[in-house]
């Protein structure tokens, strides 16, 4: 799976294609589109004026994704996640629709997300502590 930078264990290709399902494209609006992106509940949602980072947590690890508010020409793009403690794993690049997702190992962590769509971006702070 090209261009996903994962860390921890159980965070390879096996155990990260089920992190990743195919929605129907008759989903509707509000939809993400062609997936469902990441596994575990949702933990937090954090809007900017171009898009949004979503976090989302299992027992042993921390996904995010960063979203486009409005899809279509590439641009530049951007998703984090770290663990307190751990280094941050970061996708970056020009992208139409999404960056990520990404996702730590994080038992018994604090995790952080951030994530930018054209320059502009936000960041969780230390969330689920």
């Amino acid at each position: 799976m090209a261009g996903f930078l994962l860390a921890g264990p159980g965070t390879g290709p096996v155990a990260h294609a089920a992190l990743v399902a195919r929605v129907p494209p008759e989903a509707g609006p509000g939809s993400v589109g062609a997936f469902a992106l990441c596994s575990g509940r949702h933990l937090k949602t954090v809007r900017f004026a171009t898009g949004e980072v979503r976090v989302y947590r299992n027992r042993q690890s921390a996904c995010a994704v960063t979203i486009a508010k409005r899809p279509g020409a590439r641009r530049a793009m951007a998703v984090s996640i770290q663990a307190r403690g751990g280094r941050p794993v970061v996708e970056k690049g020009p992208f139409r629709r999404q960056a990520g997702p990404v996702s730590v190992f994080a038992l018994n962590r604090c995790v952080r997300a951030s994530g930018s769509v054209a320059g502009v971006g936000r960041s969780t702070g230390w969330i689920s502590c």
